[in-house]
């Protein structure tokens, strides 16, 4: 006897799930108004930061003036090749680089042992103290703080009588071909390594202080902790912030060369900035100049990918 079976719908199929665009529109929604939050920034950086890309176009046309840059004719790399072509290039190529990396491999680790040291101090107010003095000169502009610095340098300023109390001359110090670029890598280091502290300090408060007991029941002194705890545990963020400079090896510092440098030593402090600045809006070659920034942009970019993959591959965190 055969039965009767019923043929219902299954009530257990459910309907297909949300794609992953539909989720994200969710999770944006449901949190709309830290987004909101983000409006201002998105709006500075399309204004700002990518609607000027477009007159990076002026690097292959022909500039004319009172043209639209629509307008303007097509020259391929004639304008780099022109670049390339000027006696001036090669020189503020290796000046840049020059300068660059010493305050690079100079002045990186002066913030790094200067946090480690300030890390030491107990003495909360001293420790206060200090990190406010050293942070101060970050907040000045490179007008007024390399102005002053100027002031202290030049013949009849506090460096050059201090100097010459010791027997040194130091009234040649900003017209010296040899020790401009000192003058520039430690008056920059001066500038910025209480502020690039800081970032190493927030990174040594994520250390577990466990480790720090467990080293002293283990009999390890201070130099020791320091050594095997608090320097593996800011690597990561050492290795960052080496990558990002990394991708501003070109970037020498213009308003720091441009206010302090003078034609004595032009032959050993003019960078790619300084040379884009006379190029293009004293000599009027805007092209040249969008070609240089643009060569400029392009070994930027170039040396992070490099340097993120190569230093992924030693097996440290990266920025992706």
């Amino acid at each position: 006897m055969s039965a009767n079976v019923s043929l219902a719908p299954d009530k257990q199929m459910q309907s297909a799930p949300p794609s992953r665009v539909r989720k994200l529109l969710q999770r944006v929604w449901k949190a709309r108004a830290l987004y909101m939050l983000l409006v201002p920034a998105i709006i500075f950086f399309l204004v700002f930061r990518y609607y000027p890309y477009w007159g990076l176009s002026l690097a292959f046309k022909d500039f004319k003036p009172a043209t639209s840059i629509f307008e303007m004719p097509w020259v391929g790399f004639a304008h780099f090749e022109r670049l390339f072509s000027l006696p001036a290039f090669s020189q503020v190529f290796v000046n840049t680089l020059i300068i660059s990396g010493l305050k690079l491999f100079v002045g990186m680790p002066i913030p790094i042992i200067f946090a480690l040291l300030l890390n030491e101090i107990r003495f909360a107010l001293f420790k206060r103290s200090v990190q406010t003095v050293t942070l101060f000169p970050h907040f000045l502009s490179w007008v007024v703080y390399g102005g002053i610095m100027v002031l202290f340098l030049a013949p009849g300023g506090i460096i050059a009588d201090i100097a010459s109390s010791f027997g040194i001359n130091a009234n040649t110090l900003l017209i010296d071909t040899r020790y401009f670029r000192g003058v520039l890598v430690i008056t920059d280091i001066m500038k910025g390594f209480g502020f690039s502290a800081i970032l190493y300090l927030a990174a040594m408060t994520s250390i577990d202080p466990e480790l720090y007991d467990a080293a002293r029941v283990d009999g390890a002194n201070r130099l020791q902790q320091t050594r095997y705890i608090t320097l593996p545990g800011i690597t990561g963020v050492i290795v960052i912030v080496l990558i990002l400079n990394l991708g501003h090896i070109l970037d020498a510092g213009f308003e720091q060369v441009f206010v302090m440098y003078n034609p004595a030593v032009y032959s050993v402090s003019d960078i790619i900035d300084t040379y884009t600045y006379r190029i293009g809006l004293v000599e009027g070659k805007f092209s040249i100049a969008t070609a240089l920034g643009l060569f400029k942009g392009v070994i930027g970019f170039i040396l992070i990918v490099a340097s993120n993959q190569f230093i992924k591959r030693m097996g440290h965190a990266t920025l992706w």
